[in-house]
């Protein structure tokens, strides 16, 4: 999901040929609620309820965290073999699911294992979390554009090719990249909280606290995630709607340009008229005159004619 090779895979099923030009958002197909719905029972399934039913059936049956945290990791992995037969593509869920849990096994693993190490243990996980959100920003795509493409999608081959078409979009990808900066930095910092208050405060007191601090951060980015995307939907619709405002607007100046120069012979034509109109009329006395005196001229030859 984090590398060039699961965009690869995403892209196989769902190839980016079909992107938007740049500044340009296509509206979303319209989704299949079965498929959806199919989907996420799959997914939810198989990435929360089954891993956390197993690894409490197993640390009742005496097995240590870090053996109960590792066999339970063996779900999401099969959640994305399911995926993989079923739309030919890893689950987004899935992986962030399995990155969580290896994450916290190896984590389980080091230092002592006393109810303040493992308030801090667990409050490193997030922070781990937050700086792997940090990472993904020097991939191709951050980890916030493959979490928004499973919320945002029903999974099928027409709506993921939608998805990663938006990426050609400047602020698609924008958004993304600034989604995924602040859930890094939420997540290093409610980190950092947690691990203070777990040495400040007494074990008791954090072992209430530290899950309300989680679901509070989490809360919040998710609220703060939803505003932020409808805002930047709003503000690409004004964007597309002032460069169609400004291409309206260029081709109607061209065609105000276009007008006087069709204009000017009927212009220059007029001011012929009125220069040839005096010359015209000189014309016409100057023939008026030349006849005149052929008239007098005949006359006189006539007179003499006549007198001989």
């Amino acid at each position: 999901m984090l590398t060039q090779n699961t965009t690869s895979e995403g892209a196989a099923s769902a190839p980016d040929t079909q992107a938007p030009p740049t500044g340009e958002r296509q509206p979303a197909p319209a989704r299949s609620k079965r498929a959806a719905i199919l989907g996420w029972t799959v997914t939810l399934s198989l990435t929360v309820v089954a891993p956390i039913i197993t690894y409490n059936a197993l640390r009742d049956h005496g097995f240590s965290e870090f053996a109960a945290l590792l066999i339970s990791s063996v779900w999401p992995v099969i959640d994305g073999a399911v995926h993989i037969a079923w739309r030919r593509r890893l689950d987004e869920l899935a992986i962030v699911t399995l990155v969580f849990i290896v994450i916290t096994a190896v984590v389980s693993t080091v230092g002592a294992h006393s109810a303040r190490a493992l308030l801090i243990k667990d409050s490193a996980v997030t922070g781990l979390f937050g700086l792997l959100c940090l990472a993904t920003l020097l991939t191709p795509r951050p980890l916030i554009f493959y979490l928004g493409r499973k919320f945002a999608t029903d999974g099928t081959e027409r709506s993921i090719a939608w998805w990663n078409g938006l990426w050609q979009v400047d602020g698609f990808r924008k958004a993304m990249i600034t989604m995924t900066t602040v859930w890094g930095v939420a997540y290093c910092m409610e980190s950092a909280v947690r691990i203070v208050l777990s040495y400040t405060l007494r074990t008791d007191t954090m072992v209430v606290l530290s899950p309300v601090l989680i679901y509070a951060v989490l809360s919040s980015l998710g609220v703060w995630t939803a505003w932020y995307g409808k805002r930047s939907r709003r503000r690409g619709q004004a964007r597309a709607a002032a460069a169609a405002a400004a291409a309206a607007g260029t081709t109607a100046d061209e065609a105000s340009t276009e007008t006087p120069e069709a204009g000017v012979p009927a212009a220059e034509t007029v001011k012929t008229a009125e220069t040839k109109a005096p010359a015209a009329e000189t014309e016409t006395e100057t023939t008026k005159t030349e006849t005149k005196a052929e008239t007098t001229k005949a006359e006189a030859k006539t007179e003499a004619e006549a007198e001989v």
